[in-house]
């Protein structure tokens, strides 16, 4: 049976989001347990954090580890991302520019990911997850 792109992109996203989640909890709390939400601060179990991405819904940015972050469900869902929080808090882990930065890389198009790209994405992945582990 061929394997289907899309359901390949879920499966990485969920890799993806238990990477960010883990890389901005090391990065806020020194722990895998609890982080902070980039948009607001506030500190929360790894669990209840999203990976929250600051430009939706575009291939080209969609596993961009600077354009996704974690995030609180308040912000990411019932603030539609926090967007203005969001970018002041870009701007304070990555540096001036980079919000336009990420913009710039959302507009190049892309218009699929190819199994290969999700293949290798999500071993490296993997691999990244496990070194922070130990």
């Amino acid at each position: 049976m061929r394997r289907s792109a899309k359901k390949e992109r879920a499966k990485v996203w969920k890799v993806f989001s238990e990477y960010i989640r883990k890389r901005d909890c090391l990065l806020t709390t020194g722990s895998l347990e609890y982080g902070e939400c980039i948009s607001c601060g506030e500190p929360k179990p790894r669990q209840e954090l999203h990976a929250g991405h600051y430009i939706h819904n575009i291939l080209s940015t969609y596993f961009d580890e600077q354009n996704v972050n974690a995030q609180c469900a308040a912000c990411n869902t019932f603030r539609h991302g926090n967007l203005i929080e969001y970018r002041h808090g870009l701007i304070d882990k990555y540096g001036e520019g980079v919000p336009e930065e990420i913009e710039a890389r959302s507009r190049v198009e892309k218009i699929r990911f190819t199994l290969t790209e999700l293949d290798e994405l999500k071993a490296s992945l993997k691999k990244r997850i496990g070194e922070m582990e130990r």
